[in-house]
């Protein structure tokens, strides 16, 4: 088994899987008579079907063991997914390229810093949500309407990858 090596969250970096959701760096103006700073359209809700709703949720995700066997990726190939964390904890991403299936030679882990959230891409494989806190909050934005919306592919053996605790 391959242990994934687990990288720096970064706007360059991850753009083959979605976006970083961040101010650093970021496009912004002035609004509310010059009060607020907008970081604007720092990504983009994706739907497949006129009927469809982006919609707004909490995630609580509780830690997984580690080191994690990475057995399992899915993805959402009818809308995007968006973590934004709210109690500021880094959490850690498990991506994979479009496709069919996800190949398990590239797979790619990141860290967020804890201000970064991240918007999945239609369709990108990624694992289940992995906080690296005992608990943890998150908001996530995606799509509600019909059909299925979620596939799941579980490696085989041989494909499974280690993801090693952060330090």
């Amino acid at each position: 088994m391959r242990t994934l090596q687990i990288e720096p969250l970064t706007k360059e970096a991850f753009a083959p899987f979605g976006d970083v959701i961040e101010t650093d760096g970021s496009d912004h103006f002035m609004i509310n008579n010059g009060s607020t700073m907008r970081f604007h359209r720092l990504a983009e809700v994706e739907t497949a079907q006129p009927e469809d709703k982006a919609i707004i949720s909490i995630f609580r995700a509780d830690a997984q063991d580690m080191p994690l066997t990475v057995c399992m990726l899915e993805r959402h190939p009818l809308g995007s997914q968006a973590f934004i964390p709210l109690l500021g904890n880094p959490f850690l991403i498990v991506v994979a390229p479009l496709g069919d299936e996800p190949v398990s030679g590239l797979v790619r882990a990141f860290v967020s810093n804890g201000r970064q959230g991240i918007n999945y891409h239609r369709g990108v494989w990624h694992h289940p949500v992995l906080t690296i806190e005992k608990r943890d909050d998150f908001l996530v934005v995606d799509r509600s309407g019909t059909g299925n919306n979620c596939d799941e592919h579980f490696f085989k053996e041989d494909e499974r990858l280690i993801l090693a605790p952060h330090q």
